[in-house]
């Protein structure tokens, strides 16, 4: 600095007075230039707008937008403290301190999710209410998935070529294999086809949705709907049965003598007939021919009754006159006669029954015997004896009891196991009885006696009462009944009686009442009835009479 500006300075400061400038020269701050800027010229004095001031509405807002600020961060705040667990707010005490005061750093720590921001807030709580916001936060992330498999990602190829349905919707050879997505097109397409376009029951989007007219739309929910509206009936009707005659099972090997076994094979379309001729014989059933199988004679051997094993596989035969039992085995062609089964002292084997299950085997014997048998072995287990002779006997459905009727008008039942009488009653008005069965629901006994009366019996009643009441007593028949036969489902009840011509009745299951409409009075074809069987799924009904023919009905 030169002395003289130096000396003038000094002596402005003793006299107080500010050092004069040179007119024009102005600091750089004064002319609004920041430090290293360019000067600014200052605005004009007329374009120059007061600071406004706020007024008390802008002030009352702006505190009511802190409070509901403050309360929303109150609110998440105890929403974040209730969501989590106590083990996990232990934690956080540990790491982070004591219960924290700082609703910022919580919310930071919570994330954007639960705090956005204030003017957003506000514009949701103004349309909902404080329930339904507090709802629309309680939804959890959407999370991603961690393993994502790369096979679930490869669209699964269908064979079309080895498929002869799907054969005929290919378009050409390089089409062997298709998508499931394009199998389904090329399905949809062929329906279209087939069906000339869309049909109406299955466009969904022409649905009346008028909440006037109810009826019609659930009218259009029924047609969209496949299968049966109406669902007929599984159980039989009563009063008429519906049947046709059918080609007598024996026409391709007629015979005159009497015939005594008519029986279904239990697992084949193979009806067995055997008669005093000598022969028993196997057809295929088809109801138009019935076609001869096989025919087995034997030598003076009237067969008093042949029947099938339980499954099928053997033919057991006993004659008028002897204590043979001959077993043909089906399978391997074979012959076999039994002539004489250890501890077994009978002179003559006629009647006999094959249990359900094919363990057992019981023959009915003289002077009241019944004797049980293995049916594997043909040896004799137990023998159990009755007061009186021995008339008719059956196994229950489960082939752990047996019934067998007396001739004084008694029944007994026997338990297979022990061989011990678990009850004894009498056959309502029966003097003295000729057959008997058991349905194979296990629900009906059926008891024939020699005046024509068939009585129906609950199974349980007949097991737990001395003296048990009959469900009903049939009586269309005037003379014994000698045939009781009960159809696979239950549901028909075959009596007959051997003194009398057309003494046939079927009876329907549960009611008790005999169907009008068989046997047809008018033709008088089925003479007397020695044997009668059903088919395992009751389509048809045979029956053998003296005259050689098996009948057979559909």
């Amino acid at each position: 600095m030169p002395p003289e500006r130096r000396r003038r300075m000094k002596l402005d400061r003793r006299t107080g007075a500010k050092p004069k400038r040179k007119p024009g020269m102005r600091p750089d701050w004064k002319a609004g230039a920041g430090p290293g800027g360019p000067p600014q010229k200052p605005a004009p004095s007329s374009q120059r707008k007061p600071p406004a001031r706020p007024s008390a509405a802008a002030a009352a807002i702006a505190v009511a937008a802190a409070e509901e600020e403050r309360r929303l961060r109150q609110r998440n705040r105890l929403r974040l403290e209730e969501d989590k667990p106590a083990v996990e707010r232990c934690l956080e005490e540990l790491v982070f301190g004591d219960v924290e005061n700082d609703e910022d750093a919580l919310l930071r720590r919570r994330g954007p999710r639960l705090s956005p921001p204030l003017e957003v807030q506000e514009h949701e709580d103004s349309g909902d209410s404080e329930v339904e916001n507090e709802a629309k936060g309680n939804f959890p992330p959407q999370k991603k998935p961690v393993w994502v498999d790369e096979e679930d990602e490869d669209e699964e190829m269908v064979d079309m070529m080895n498929n002869r349905f799907r054969k005929d919707m290919m378009k050409n050879a390089s089409e062997s294999k298709l998508s499931k997505d394009n199998l389904k097109k090329r399905l949809k397409e062929e329906f279209q086809h087939a069906m000339g376009g869309v049909p109406a029951w299955a466009e969904t989007t022409k649905r009346k949705t008028s909440s006037d007219d109810e009826s019609e739309e659930d009218e259009d929910d029924l047609l969209q709907r496949t299968g049966n509206f109406i669902s007929t009936s599984t159980s039989l009707p009563r009063g008429i049965l519906k049947m046709k005659n059918c080609q007598h099972a024996n026409a391709e090997r007629p015979t005159v003598a009497r015939i005594s076994s008519v029986q279904f094979h239990p697992g084949a379309q193979i009806v067995m007939v055997a008669g005093l001729d000598n022969a028993v014989s196997l057809f295929q059933v088809d109801g138009k021919t019935n076609p001869k199988i096989q025919s087995i004679y034997l030598e003076r051997f009237p067969i008093f009754k042949a029947c099938f094993s339980a499954n099928g596989e053997e033919v057991l035969a006993t004659s008028t006159h002897s204590k043979v039992l001959y077993v043909y085995d089906m399978l391997a062609g074979k012959l076999i006669p039994v002539h004489q089964v250890r501890g077994l002292k009978e002179k003559i084997v006629r009647s006999f029954e094959v249990s359900p299950d094919g363990s057992f085997l019981l023959i009915n014997g003289i002077a009241g015997y019944l004797h049980l048998l293995a049916m594997k072995t043909k040896e004799l287990i137990g023998s159990m004896k009755i007061n009186g002779r021995v008339a008719a006997s059956t196994f229950s459905s489960d082939s752990k009891k047996v019934y067998a009727s007396s001739g004084d008008g008694e029944v007994y039942v026997w338990d297979v196991n022990s061989r011990k009488c678990l009850n004894r009653f009498v056959d309502e008005g029966s003097l003295y009885g000729l057959s008997i069965a058991t349905s194979r629901n296990g629900q009906y006994v059926a008891c024939g006696s020699n005046c024509g009366v068939v009585n129906i019996y609950n199974q349980d009643s007949c097991l737990q009462e001395t003296n048990p009441k009959p469900i009903k007593a049939i009586m269309n028949l005037v003379t014994g009944v000698t045939s009781l036969t009960f159809n696979p489902t239950t549901e028909i009840l075959a009596i007959a009686s051997e003194k009398m011509k057309e003494a046939v009745r079927l009876v329907h299951l549960p009611s008790c009442t005999v169907f009008s409409n068989f046997p047809v009075i008018k033709n008088k074809n089925i003479s007397h009835v020695h044997t009668m069987d059903f088919s395992p799924r009751s389509g048809y009904f045979a029956l053998g009479n003296e005259k050689g023919k098996a009948l057979m009905y559909r």
